[in-house]
């Protein structure tokens, strides 16, 4: 169990730095582009949801790699595509059971699955600031 905390911790703490800095490079992305949204289309707004959400997303996809980058480096898979899988999988706490790792490692899996809930939170909640604008722009007209 030490040994999965060993390597699962600070993968989690890496996993949240890289999402601190994409949500500070989203956030300016938006503020950057907020005059977007004095547009009277609505299309403009959505694109630029659309570009915030592309953004989270990407970084939920670059937490998955960091996953598989441990799994590989660990020996629990030879090919970067079956980790990564496996990796969202994990992530996303679906949970198929189609590919599982050692005993040895498996609370890493369990540990990924929070690392995706919380994060995924985070990207949810950075989402509705966003829309919350949107919508209050769009409903103001």
């Amino acid at each position: 169990m030490l040994v999965n905390l060993s390597y699962g911790l600070p993968t989690m703490v890496l996993c949240l730095l890289f999402q601190v800095m994409l949500l500070i490079y989203t956030f300016r992305y938006y503020l950057d582009h907020q005059d977007w949204m004095k547009r009277s289309s609505v299309w403009p707004h959505f694109l630029l949801i659309s570009i915030v959400m592309l953004l989270l997303v990407i970084g939920n996809l670059g937490q998955i790699a960091i996953w598989s980058m441990l799994f590989i480096y660990l020996g629990e898979f030879k090919a970067f595509n079956v980790a990564f899988y496996h990796s969202a999988v994990n992530f996303a706490s679906l949970g198929y059971g189609d590919i599982v790792m050692s005993e040895k490692y498996r609370l890493l899996g369990a540990l990924e699955a929070v690392n995706g809930v919380l994060m995924i939170g985070v990207s949810t909640a950075a989402l509705m600031g966003p829309f919350k604008d949107s919508f209050k722009t769009t409903l103001s007209r």
